[in-house]
């Protein structure tokens, strides 16, 4: 097994930098079907572009590698102790690489370990089987889809939906509801794995489960077959699209599996991924330790995007801050601004610091992202970027507006759009929400020239502290206005009407 360290390596390099052949095939139709010009192509386009850049040079797709989580099946007689330990030290050599970001975060104390091992971290799934050689799947799944996933208990009232009863029918609601309430904020297109029955814990783990299958396998049992149909069908209906946007399409893939449950529970269980599916797998010869066959990988991965850059129109809005609250004002909803200048970026732990303390530096008329990068530094001291896209804005609904007042910031950026209370404060202080694309880490780096500065870093870890950087040519779109408008309220309103009209039976 002297290899075996190294093969692993390999596994977790490739999972967080290259899209698998089905999510690529998908992620290809859906481009295909998406309106020219609209919202959601120049989503896609830029989507297009950073997975060519993350396999091209070996960069994290996302800056939020996620939770490894591993699926192992092993011969009678492998070593599972020696195994783990090997994996253990891939991970430390791939976080210390810049190929994973350090995500993992004592509960209790709040500190980043620095290397993505602690207690529960990385997750191992360990089965015995009776073939002759080892095979090892690893999910990178992000906590921004993480946060997304849903658990239902039969019967239940659903919102827009009605009555969810125990049966297929209810089952159905339930799925699409988990569709609906996660609009943009899991980075759709999405995929979704979903679990029947079981109890509570082991229903979220066949959820999960599900996303190792293929997106364009059939299930082997006809009425799940049927279920996951419809609800490729429909789903696609609602016009929630690539980011909330609003678009064609919402959903690349839908994976239902059933167990054996309680007569008095009925659970329906819902793990929802988003368009940076990171799954691959490997068969490993258990004396050597080598490769022996890749499992979902694409070994000639073609180019997505059709063109270099982003197809810009002349319309866009440049902005140098310090902006000023005049510029800021004449900005509306659909509005495409190019950043060029300082940005600060700033996160959950941070937000939190901002209630009750001052800034480090000062942030008037500047611009906050929402971003918890990944980072190396070089010999010399010197920090670079190596994936840098946005996170979930709608945590730092509790703090944003006080945060917008107290340092007089004119735009936040992130993805999936905040609440009324932050929309309240753009309103009245003067200030705009910027959507940028989520999961594009690769794209966002390209445009940071260099790091100006970084704060917190000891107390936070790299992910949560506040680095200031020098960007070029940064688009975002204006999906929050400082005149009360909301595309994500908009797109909401209308996918929920769309989601009644759609609450048809099973045929």
């Amino acid at each position: 097994m002297q290899n075996f360290r190294q093969s692993m390596y390999e596994l977790i390099v490739q999972t967080s930098t290259n899209l698998p052949a089905d999510v690529r095939r998908a992620m290809e139709r859906i481009m295909t079907d998406e309106e020219e010009g609209s919202r959601a192509a120049l989503a896609l386009e830029t989507i297009a572009q950073n997975i060519d850049m993350a396999c091209e040079n070996e960069g994290a797709i996302c800056q939020d590698t996620g939770m490894p989580t591993f699926k192992i099946y092993t011969p009678i007689g492998a070593n599972q102790m020696e195994m783990k330990a090997e994996i253990l030290e891939a991970i430390k050599e791939a976080t210390k690489n810049g190929k994973l970001r350090p995500n993992t975060v004592d509960s209790v104390t709040g500190k980043n370990s620095g290397n993505n091992i602690g207690s529960g971290a990385p997750i191992f799934y360990w089965e015995q089987w009776d073939k002759d050689y080892i095979e090892v799947k690893l999910v990178l799944k992000g906590g921004g889809c993480e946060n997304k996933n849903i658990q239902y208990s039969l019967p239940a009232n659903l919102e827009h939906l009605g009555n969810a009863g125990r049966d297929l029918e209810g089952v159905r609601k339930c799925i699409m509801h988990a569709v609906w309430q996660a609009q943009g904020q899991g980075c759709s297109v999405g995929a979704i794995g979903v679990a029947i029955g079981g109890d509570r814990a082991a229903g979220y783990k066949y959820a999960k489960d599900q996303l190792f299958r293929e997106l364009d396998d059939t299930n082997p049992d006809p009425a799940l077959a049927q279920l996951e149909e419809y609800v490729m069908e429909n789903a696609n209906k609602l016009n929630i699209g690539t980011m909330g946007f609003g678009g064609n399409g919402t959903l690349i893939g839908c994976k239902v599996g059933s167990y054996h449950r309680l007569p008095a529970s009925f659970f329906v269980s819902v793990a929802y991924d988003c368009w940076a599916f990171r799954r691959l797998g490997v068969e490993i010869d258990p004396a050597t330790g080598s490769i022996n066959n890749w499992l979902y990988r694409d070994p000639d991965p073609k180019k997505m995007a059709k063109a270099q850059g982003i197809s810009l129109t002349g319309r866009e809005v440049k902005l140098v801050p310090p902006v000023s609250e005049e510029d800021i004002r004449k900005l509306k909803v659909g509005d495409i601004v190019l950043i060029s200048g300082t940005m600060y970026t700033g996160r959950d732990a941070l937000h939190k610091y901002f209630m009750e303390n001052d800034s480090p530096v000062d942030m008037n008329g500047g611009i906050l992202y929402h971003c918890g990068p990944v980072m190396l530094q070089d010999d010399s001291g010197q920090w670079h970027v190596k994936a840098a896209g946005p996170t979930t804005s709608i945590r730092e609904e509790p703090y944003q507006g006080h945060v917008l007042k107290k340092f007089g910031l004119r735009a936040v950026i992130g993805k999936g759009g905040m609440g009324k209370k932050t929309l309240d404060a753009l309103n009245e202080h003067g200030a705009v929400y910027l959507n940028a694309i989520g999961g594009a880490a690769q794209y966002y780096a390209d445009t940071v020239k260099n790091v100006e500065g970084v704060h917190f870093l000891e107390e936070l870890g790299v992910p949560e502290a506040q680095w200031i950087f020098n960007v070029e040519g940064f688009a975002a779109i204006v999906t929050m206005d400082s005149h009360g408008n909301s595309l994500h309220d908009e797109v909401r309103a209308d996918s929920a009407e769309r989601l009644e009209k759609l609450n048809l039976p099973l045929a």
